[in-house]
């Protein structure tokens, strides 16, 4: 019998190995597991300023009822850090006596026509724009409203540095190198499992072992056309999936249900129709009057925003920052050539390139008047909760399904509509209905109403 040595072989060598890397690599793990403590948080001098600049602004007044004097009698012309149709306010105790300001306040018309000099300053250098005055306003509710104007602007808080898996630990070795050695001792491992069944099979042929065969199977494919049943049944199914498949691809065709466009100037339906709560029909006015609902001139835009340059930040998300907004308002004023510095336009406009989000069949004709004036549907019926919407899509079909099938359930509002008066009358008699009639029985499923 013929035998061999393998004292030296390659898989006792494997072997050694694994065993090292197993230990080297749960050593660097428990050291990556060890708490690092934290270091004591250190307060930065922006931090002590901003609160020696909260203690001078209380010491005016209470800049909690400031703000709400604020937001009701300056918001419309002032910011705080800001140049608007007048001047920011924060420094303005600063820059003038107290009793100056509350002469000013409660009636600077008056002081510009007796000559005061800084008075008229502030006139000429804001295009002479005429200050309301407040003389309502007692000298306690002006100190107010500077304690809220003086608080110093926030800054962002810096940011504290966490590690995180990629970013190595205090013992040099990050959890990706630990992570690569472990995946390296797998595939070591699968390989010593190769090693050693030929190792066996070589043992086997040597001492010559009979080695035991599996009886060879027939392939499943052989079998199976062998089966005629199986293969008549399975021919059937593949057919009726294909038909309902291909019948139900091709109705899609034209329908474009979850349509969502990118646009060149990004409009938050969510901002401004959900949380200011603005009607849709403000913007879109056409929709009272006319077949289509009108896209709003940029001079509609400009009626709320020559007066907001920025949103407030809690406007922002994870997803839109407050930057981001900011910077889509300045396309706007570039769109429409106004120049926040002088508030004036003084550039030539510049048409922005909406995209169209829903669009009907040249063929269909649909009447945005018609449903909002007389039927009074709400806007949402159609174009779903828009006030949730950060970016617009199409939110139903608009299919002519859909359409018919909201025809037969939707009842048309009789009461104080002279629009139907006549023919509801006639049509009740016509289906013996002493109630509400629905958009079909009143004639809303006939071909001409809707194709021309």
């Amino acid at each position: 019998m013929k035998k061999e040595k393998f004292r030296h072989s390659i898989p006792s060598i494997l072997l050694f190995s694994v065993a090292i890397l197993i230990s080297f690599s749960t050593f660097s793990y428990a050291q990556g597991e060890t708490a690092v403590p934290e270091a004591a948080p250190v307060q930065d001098t922006a931090t002590a300023d901003a609160a020696a600049g909260d203690a001078a602004a209380s010491s005016l007044g209470d800049p909690a009822k400031g703000k709400a004097l604020f937001n009701t009698n300056c918001a419309s012309c002032h910011k705080r850090y800001k140049k608007m149709v007048g001047p920011a306010l924060h420094g303005v105790t600063d820059r003038h006596d107290m009793q100056w300001l509350y002469s000013w306040i409660h009636n600077s018309s008056a002081m510009i026509a007796a000559g005061d000099a800084e008075a008229v300053a502030i006139f000429e250098e804001y295009n002479k724009s005429v200050m309301t005055n407040f003389p309502q306003l007692s000298e306690t509710d002006i100190n107010n409203i500077l304690a809220y104007v003086e608080q110093p602007k926030p800054e962002p808080a810096a940011g504290v540095a966490i590690k995180t898996g990629d970013e190595s630990s205090e013992s040099g070795i990050s959890n990706n190198i630990v992570l690569g050695i472990l995946a390296f001792v797998l595939l070591v491992l699968v390989a010593i499992l190769f090693l050693v069944n030929k190792t066996l099979n070589r043992f086997a042929e040597v001492n010559q072992v009979p080695v035991a065969e599996k009886p060879k199977r027939k392939p499943i494919w052989e079998a199976f056309v062998e089966n005629q049943f199986l293969v008549l049944v399975s021919a059937i199914v593949f057919l009726l999936a294909a038909a309902y498949l291909g019948f139900g691809w091709m109705m899609q065709i034209g329908v474009d249900q979850k349509y969502q466009p990118i646009q060149p100037i990004h409009f938050s339906h969510r901002i401004h129709a959900g949380d200011n709560q603005i009607d849709c029909k403000y913007c879109h006015s056409a929709a009272r009057t006319s077949k289509v609902s009108g896209v709003p001139s940029l001079n509609v835009c400009m009626n709320c925003h020559v007066t907001i340059s920025e949103v407030a930040p809690e406007t922002a998300t994870e997803e839109y920052t407050k930057e981001y907004y900011d910077a889509q308002i300045a396309k706007l004023y570039e769109a429409a050539g106004w120049d926040p510095a002088t508030r004036t336009y003084s550039k030539e406009p510049k048409p922005v390139k909406w995209v169209r989000v829903h669009n009907l069949p040249d063929f269909a004709y649909y009447n945005h008047s018609q449903h909002v004036n007389v039927a009074g549907i709400q806007c949402q019926k159609c174009h779903g909760p828009v006030e949730e919407m950060e970016i617009l899509y199409q939110f139903a079909p608009l299919t002519m399904g859909w359409c018919i099938s909201c025809h037969r359930e939707t009842n048309v509002k009789m009461e104080g509509n002279e629009y139907y008066e006549k023919i509801h009358e006639e049509l009740a008699k016509k289906y013996g209905i002493d109630g509400p009639l629905t958009a079909a029985q009143m004639g809303a499923l006939e071909c001409g109403k809707c194709h021309y």
